[in-house]
């Protein structure tokens, strides 16, 4: 028995073989085109385990899930793969609409192909292998896919109508209405789950939280879209992950289960939380009228910033980091990937305040909000508890000190995935 599982090694999917790997010996086929945010380095704790096997491939590739169906004959396919950042969907949709729905259908074609040609169970017979009353497609999704809600509105359940508003949001939801057509029209045994914002180790830093942390260790403006009421219910990743294997082991066929956290906060709540635990947990210490976090330098008495080879000079209203620069009102990013994360993308701040500089929260700046940005979102996960019987074991408070505590544990990681250098084990083993 084995299990194959896409896009793992990217955030949530290398956090679930991991997590699949410390509580069970069957094997995982892990597929992943290794696209920027996939990192193998998530996994390397997993270098010399002999139930981790890794390929690195695209589903789109047809040929190639069908060999990997064919040799290891998994019980079930797991499919995380996916592009899902919203402000890269907005500037280059084709992406999204070449992995989350092309990639979609011809992941689909493959498993069909192989599923059909599994044996039936025998009543009162014995077959060796799986059969098709024992495989699983388990197909990962997003809350984003039902659109946006009022501050009032009830929380999105499972029958709520699709509304997506983004390019990757409307990507996701014909890949949700793919996996039900191939469960109605052709009978494949599938799962879908669609959870609310997750957050954790291992995720990369362009989205919230990690962005939130790597800019307020560097001393960097952390940017907040319009007037940071957006409403998200939070999931810490584990918590996702149990749940992703509780649907895979009891989920009934054809349902769809919503994954929640319980926590609706607003994003500059969120901002506020995580700089209040820096300041406990690696605070601005003012030394001789210094400000010193970590390895960083900020020198109130002349109005000047450093930290890292970031600099704030506000004295002239300009703030220079690497090739950043912010000046009288106009921001001008350099990416800290591409040019579509909220650090890279143009903004205009509606408002900055550099003072003083003694805590994370004073590196706050609010900048314009981000094209069609959705104002609430909200997940019911009543019916995963009510008929599976799970529910998250982590609070926010326990979890977002989790994860800001890895994030300080493990700056290499962070440094090896801000310069690229992940990349180089990839470069190695494939000559890229």
């Amino acid at each position: 028995m084995a299990i194959l599982v896409t896009g793992s090694a990217g955030f949530i999917g290398s956090n679930f073989v991991l997590d699949w790997l410390a509580g069970s010996d069957e094997p995982v086929i892990n597929l992943d085109k290794l696209t920027y945010a996939g990192n193998l380095e998530n996994l390397a704790s997993l270098k010399d385990n002999p139930n981790h096997i890794f390929v690195h491939g695209d589903i789109g590739d047809v040929k190639l899930v069908s060999e990997l169906l064919e040799k290891y004959q998994p019980r079930a396919v797991v499919n995380f793969a996916a592009e899902s950042h919203v402000d890269r969907s907005i500037h280059g949709p084709e992406d999204f609409i070449q992995t989350n729905i092309l990639g979609t259908f011809h992941l689909l074609e493959a498993v069909r192909a192989y599923w059909q040609k599994l044996p039936s169970p025998v009543h009162g017979g014995r077959i060796e292998g799986i059969t098709k009353a024992d495989f699983r497609f388990l197909h990962v999704s997003t809350d984003e896919v039902y659109g946006s809600l009022t501050k009032d509105e009830p929380a999105f359940t499972e029958t709520h109508r699709y509304e997506p508003n983004s390019p990757y949001s409307a990507s996701k939801a014909s890949s949700d209405h793919l996996v039900r057509a191939w469960h109605h029209t052709y009978g494949l045994p599938v799962l879908t789950t669609n959870c609310s914002n997750n957050y954790g180790p291992y995720h990369f830093p362009e989205k919230l939280i990690p962005l939130l942390i790597v800019n307020a260790l560097a001393g960097k403006s952390l940017p907040v879209y319009g007037d940071g009421q957006q409403i998200r219910d939070w999931l810490y990743v584990k918590d996702h992950c149990s749940a992703i294997r509780c649907v895979l082991e009891k989920g009934k066929l054809g349902e769809v289960y919503n994954v929640g956290g319980w926590n609706e906060k607003a994003n500059l709540d969120i901002v506020h939380i995580v700089c209040d635990l820096l300041d406990e947990l690696r605070p601005m210490k003012m030394v001789s009228g210094e400000v010193v976090s970590g390895e960083s330098k900020i020198v109130s008495g002349e109005s000047e910033v450093v930290s890292g080879e970031s600099k704030i000079v506000s004295g002239e209203s300009k703030i220079v980091s690497g090739k950043s620069e912010v000046v009288s009102g106009q921001t001008r990013h350099s990416p800290l990937t591409t040019d579509h994360s909220p650090l890279s993308t143009d903004h205009s701040p509606l408002s900055t305040d550099h003072s003083p500089l003694s805590t994370y929260r004073s590196l706050i700046t609010f900048v314009t909000d981000r094209p069609g940005h959705d104002r609430r979102y909200a997940i019911d996960a009543r019916k995963i508890e009510r008929e599976l019987g799970w529910k998250p074991a982590e609070t926010f408070e326990t979890g977002i000190r989790k994860t800001v505590q890895w994030y300080l544990d493990n700056q290499d990681w962070v440094n090896n995935v801000l310069s690229g250098n992940y990349r180089q084990w990839v470069e190695k083993q494939y000559g890229e």
